[in-house]
């Protein structure tokens, strides 16, 4: 149900909106269950590196494998990330749901790792080749020996994500009566997992 806002919080300042959907009650245990519940039922997300005189940039990508709160990808080193990496190693992660709007956003730090890597043999399919191409000389295959093919570790630092907690019908009438009775909008649960968190996380893997 929406909730009513008070003056208090309208004067500390802080978003009615996260105030109100801001979950301390669920375990930190259960919150990073749900963390990685999220997250193994999307394949694809959005990483965003920083590039000098431009900001932030963000280019889809498939997660080649998720080890507790951190991830691995496969990625052709001849393209620009690399690139924007070897300059600011600080990068995010986002990823959404658009049937339920439920999104994660991990930030974290980067770290390349050449084609000599073994991992890449574990993470590599065949499926890979189509972003790579196989230019006939034997080397450049889109294999896993490729000497483009390389990854990308982020290790997470901080993490964000929500979870809705009604369903579309549901999601209407409650912005609708929100808006009906200047009340504020409860939909779902935010969420954050901080070092401490981070690294209980990593222990459950």
């Amino acid at each position: 149900m929406p909730e009513q806002l008070t003056k208090d919080e309208v004067n500390s300042q802080t978003d009615p909106s996260v105030s109100k959907q801001y979950d301390s009650k669920t375990s930190t245990d259960e919150q990073i269950k749900e963390f990685f519940k999220f997250i193994d039922s999307k394949k694809v997300g959005l990483l965003n590196t920083y590039r000098n005189g431009v900001g932030p940039v963000g280019r889809s990508m498939a997660i080649a494998k998720r080890t507790g709160p951190d991830f691995l990808f496969l990625a052709n080193q001849h393209s620009q990330k690399f690139s924007d990496l070897s300059s600011n190693k600080e990068v995010q992660l986002t990823f959404q749901d658009s049937k339920t709007q439920d999104w994660a956003s991990i930030s974290g730090t980067a770290t390349t790792v050449s084609n000599n890597d073994p991992r890449i043999k574990d993470v590599w399919s065949s499926g890979v080749k189509a972003w790579f191409g196989d230019l006939g000389d034997g080397v450049h295959t889109g294999g896993p020996e490729d000497p483009r093919m390389a990854l990308i570790e982020v290790k997470a630092k901080y993490i964000t994500y929500w979870l809705h907690e009604v369903g579309t019908l549901g999601f209407v009438k409650e912005v609708a009566g929100a808006a009906l009775t200047g009340n504020v909008a409860n939909t779902g649960v935010l969420r954050e997992l901080k070092e401490a968190e981070i690294e209980q996380a990593r222990k459950q893997g």
